[in-house]
């Protein structure tokens, strides 16, 4: 069962025996991109670890699992980044025993910036309890159809409210969009060159030995407050929206109902649908 932790951008996944904390995007070092910019901004790791370490100790899970972009710079690390990401991750490592992170697309070269025991999942995802989980960029394994809810991160939604006189005021905003699993599933065995034999369920079956439940994706907001993000109702034109507004390719296939997604606040209000936020 999937718990969104209101008022935070982080989810708790509850099995019969382990409790997972799920969070996304922590781009840890972005900093670094303003000072190259003559923007000189602290650190801001420690906040972030403080944020985290308050919810770990509040809903005490057994494990921790990223859902990709652990760092801000694609594919090299800045010098910062050095020393932010070890010493995030070793302390860390005392508020929860278990720590896995998904490959996102800035994740390159992750590996020499984590401490022993930390677990890194391909960006194709991985199942905990009855949660299959991904970061987005990528197509997800076949094998996630199993599971009725996917949570993906990579997006970053915001919402953008606009009051009478123009200004405007952004929010993080969670994302439920329904899925069309037979859809979906017929697009990934095509990209695993799988030749579809009877229907898409028999061929999951015979292939991955799951069945086919997948019925929503939900997306997460990053879990760094301080970046901006993907202003999902900005957008009034169908084609961007499903195209270049909203990344990553499950997001930009006809197998999700974008248009009718639902969005909430942080705080749980919920918003409506992202049709009708366009037409405020």
């Amino acid at each position: 069962m999937l718990k969104l932790l209101w008022p935070n951008p982080a989810a708790l996944i509850n099995s019969e025996k382990t409790k997972t904390l799920l969070i996304a995007d922590p781009h840890l070092g972005w900093e670094t991109s303003l000072q190259e910019k003559g923007i000189h901004v602290p650190s801001q790791t420690e906040k972030i670890l403080n944020k985290l370490a308050e919810i770990i100790n509040k809903y005490k899970p057994q494990e921790l699992v990223i859902l990709g972009d652990v760092k801000y710079t694609v594919i090299s690390s800045e010098l910062g980044e050095w020393h932010d990401i070890p010493d995030f991750f070793t302390k860390l490592q005392e508020y929860v025993p278990s720590i896995a992170i998904v490959r996102g697309n800035h994740d390159a070269n992750l590996e020499p910036l984590l401490p022993e025991k930390i677990q890194l999942l391909p960006a194709t995802g991985a199942v905990f309890g009855d949660i299959g989980v991904f970061h987005g960029h990528k197509w997800p394994s076949p094998a996630l159809l199993k599971c009725k809810t996917l949570v993906m991160g990579h997006l970053h939604p915001v919402v953008v409210f606009r009051d009478p006189a123009g200004f405007k005021i952004t929010r993080q905003a969670w994302m439920k969009v329904n899925c069309n699993s037979e859809a979906l599933g017929k697009i990934l065995l095509q990209k695993h060159k799988i030749k579809i034999v009877g229907s898409v369920s028999e061929t999951l079956k015979k292939h991955f030995n799951i069945s086919l439940k997948t019925k929503e994706i939900v997306i997460m907001p990053s879990f760094n407050d301080f970046l901006g993000g993907r202003p999902v109702n900005e957008t009034s034109h169908r084609k961007e929206i499903g195209g270049e507004a909203l990344i990553g390719p499950v997001l930009r296939s006809e197998a999700v109902d974008v248009d009718n997604s639902e969005l909430y606040l942080l705080d749980g209000t919920y918003l409506g649908s992202l049709n009708q936020l366009r037409n405020l």
